[in-house]
């Protein structure tokens, strides 16, 4: 477990090597940004944008994706995997936004916890990119660098996401979570750690273990 004071010095170098936070996915409006996240599940951010390309050409509106038969988005969305669920669930999720939220996503966890397809990863990731508010997005990068780094040792989403709430700054939480898919990416990959070139090795029990 890292301090607050470790945790601080790991979100500043973090800003140092990654100056602009970016989440991988692309959207327009909130509401895309829900049906993204939910194909992105299995699924990397360049082909769930390759496919939100087509699917939001087809219906650009919020009422014509829900007007739209789950068959008929799942030919669209298909490629990214579990394309009869994920179809369902962004059917089914138009139709709540636009019957119980008047089109609009709401702001608070337990109201999108309500939306189906909508977990609490998803949920994160709303609150913090479209509402601004702390959040902790648990993703496989987020779990597989915090337990490397040495926050956590647990691969269950909810308690690395608890675990982090508590060290890391609320005003960080999303930007914190963002450059860890990037450094993920880029960096500390679930192939390999390479380490010699991390600017986090002296605060990374990982990195410690192999200087």
């Amino acid at each position: 477990m890292k301090t607050k004071k470790q945790a601080a010095e790991i979100v500043r170098l973090l800003k140092e090597a990654y100056p602009i936070p970016k989440d991988g996915l692309d959207y327009e409006y909130p509401w895309r940004l829900m049906v993204a996240v939910r194909l992105s599940a299995q699924c990397t951010d360049v082909r769930v944008n390759e496919v939100t390309k087509v699917l939001f050409m087809k219906y650009p509106t919020l009422e014509s994706l829900a007007n739209a038969t789950p068959v008929q988005i799942e030919t669209i969305v298909n490629p990214c995997g579990l394309g009869k669920t994920k179809a369902k669930d962004i059917h089914a999720a138009c139709n709540m936004l636009l019957d119980e939220f008047d089109g609009e996503l709401p702001s608070t966890m337990e109201e999108l916890l309500s939306i189906p397809g909508v977990g609490r990863k998803s949920a994160n990731l709303i609150l913090g990119d479209i509402f601004g508010k702390p959040a902790i997005v648990a993703d496989t990068h987020c779990i597989r660098i915090s337990n490397r780094i040495g926050f956590v040792k647990s691969t269950d989403p909810l308690k690395v996401e608890m675990t982090l709430r508590k060290v890391i700054a609320p005003e960080d939480g999303n930007d914190f979570c963002h450059r860890l898919v990037m450094h993920g990416r880029a960096v500390c990959t679930a192939r390999k750690a390479y380490c010699e070139n991390c600017n986090l090795t002296h605060l990374c029990n990982e990195g410690l273990k192999r200087s």
